[in-house]
């Protein structure tokens, strides 16, 4: 690492290496290479003048490039593909004529954008994936705990744990969901000249319109894809980007929900992430143990979020067949979107990994907001014992507000049990009502929500996706 000049904290702390080497310039100018291949060997098998010696030829270097004859040739020419083109010839000397032949910079350039982000995105679902599948486990063991519930962060009818889990559980699967869409409905652009119209091959072909119509499908064929946009400019259209990043945005937003409510519940005690035995949560204050890693994904998720504006903005500002206003601006928000969204997704699975619940805690905030929470089934008890239910119905609201009182001005504990026991109205024993105070009664179907979602949504899904369960996650800082 140098430190005498900016280095990217995407790269130096977040990104993982694979993330990394997908949008290095090596597997750029070895996507180049292939290309190029796929492109002579379109050429010769509709019949150009192209020999079997000359494909090999090139085959034979598709991955030993030479970079200083490029980089050479650049401060020469200051055109990156033209160099790269000059470089193979040059280690290609049988096979120089015919590479490249009647494309024009972005066959390379825009065709291998699709195809890192296309690899990208799949490295994202499998961690996607990972994600969900480690939620589940946590939703599994904590499906019946019992917790409360918040609305606007005040205390609600209670939920359990695992219940929790599964809201943030959903909103990765919808995600998995889009990007399965757009990875899916990706498609190549092909080679359709400076323009669009594909006038080189028209030459070259003389004009033979069955021979061009079957390139664009071969050439996809050989790198993988199903087929090319049918019709497009110099360029792809930059919309294709703003889809993806989208898909990138809707993550970090999940994401960034989930470590929201980890924080929350941290400060309560009630759940806390992994924290290291020799971590250090706070420079002053020893005792600290702060939610650095889901305040960081929030950070990660917030840059994500807004980093999908300029794709946006990127293709709205294209001009006609093409302008170069996109090139600088792609170059820095499509590789940093997806090196950021690794980053929160090691996170993620870092933190759920991690998860330490404490019941105690738990119990103890239920506890003292149950009472207020019971008041409808004490009622209907009492009713029961020969009560009139709305005279009960305006005792239990006066006694309520004393005993919120009670809380919140003097500092006392929760005494509404007693008010009720020593209200004769309700003819029940302090006994009585604390039989009433037994958390899982109040969960509604949390519990057999948790089963339900596991059984009928994730399982299916982790079993479809088996083939890359059991990542784990290294944090670098």
């Amino acid at each position: 690492m140098s430190n005498d000049r900016y280095v990217s904290p995407l790269s130096e702390r977040y990104a993982s290496k694979e993330m990394q080497y997908i949008f290095s310039p090596d597997k750029k100018f070895r996507t180049w290479r292939r290309l190029w291949i796929a492109l002579a060997e379109t050429e010769k098998e509709l019949g150009l003048n192209i020999t079997d010696e000359q494909i090999e030829e090139l085959k034979s270097h598709a991955d030993d490039i030479n970079y200083d004859v490029a980089k050479e040739r650049e401060r020469v020419v200051r055109h990156d593909v033209m160099s790269h083109v000059y470089a193979y010839g040059v280690q290609c000397p049988k096979a120089k004529g015919i590479i490249h032949l009647g494309a024009t910079s972005c066959y390379v350039g825009d065709n291998t954008d699709i195809i890192i982000m296309a690899e990208a995105l799949r490295l994202v679902r499998k961690k996607l994936v990972n994600v969900i599948a480690e939620l589940a486990k946590f939703a599994e063991a904590q499906k019946a705990q019992p917790t409360l519930a918040f609305t606007h962060f005040q205390p609600a009818q209670p939920t359990t744990v695992g219940k929790r889990a599964t809201l943030w559980m959903q909103e990765f699967e919808m995600d998995l969901e889009d990007l399965e869409y757009v990875l899916g409905s990706l498609k190549l652009l092909g080679s359709k000249g400076t323009t669009g119209t594909q006038a080189s091959f028209l030459e070259l072909f003389d004009g033979d319109q069955e021979k061009i119509d079957r390139i664009d499908p071969m050439i996809a064929e050989k790198m993988g894809f199903k087929a090319c946009y049918p019709v497009s400019g110099q360029t792809y259209s930059r919309k294709v980007d703003t889809r993806v990043l989208n898909v990138l945005a809707g993550i970090a937003a999940s994401a960034h929900k989930f470590s929201n409510d980890i924080r929350l519940l941290q400060h309560l005690k009630e759940v806390e992430e992994p924290f290291e035995k020799t971590q250090i949560g706070s420079s002053a204050m020893a005792y600290k143990r702060n939610p650095m890693r889901s305040e960081r994904i929030a950070s990660l998720s917030r840059y994500v979020m807004i980093d999908a504006l300029n794709p946006a903005v990127t293709s709205a500002t294209q001009w006609f067949e093409r302008t170069l206003d996109d090139s600088a601006n792609k170059r820095l928000s499509v590789p940093e979107g997806f090196l950021a969204i690794d980053g929160i997704l090691d996170l993620c699975l870092n933190v759920v990994d991690g998860l330490v619940v404490y019941p105690k805690v738990i119990e103890k905030h239920m506890m003292a907001e149950l009472p207020f929470m019971a008041t409808e089934n004490i009622m209907m008890d009492a009713v029961k014992a020969g009560g009139d239910r709305q005279e009960l119905h305006e005792r239990i609201r006066e006694l309520s507000m004393e005993a919120g009182k009670n809380v919140k001005e003097k500092g006392q504990d929760n005494n509404l049990l007693e008010l009720i026991a020593a209200d004769p109205a309700f003819n029940l024993t302090l006994e009585d009502l604390q039989k009433a105070m037994e958390p899982a009664k109040y969960v509604g179907r949390a519990k057999e929500q948790v089963e339900s979602y596991l059984e009928n949504v994730v399982e299916p899904l982790l079993e479809k996706n088996k083939d890359v369960l059991g990542m784990t996650a290294e944090i670098n800082v």
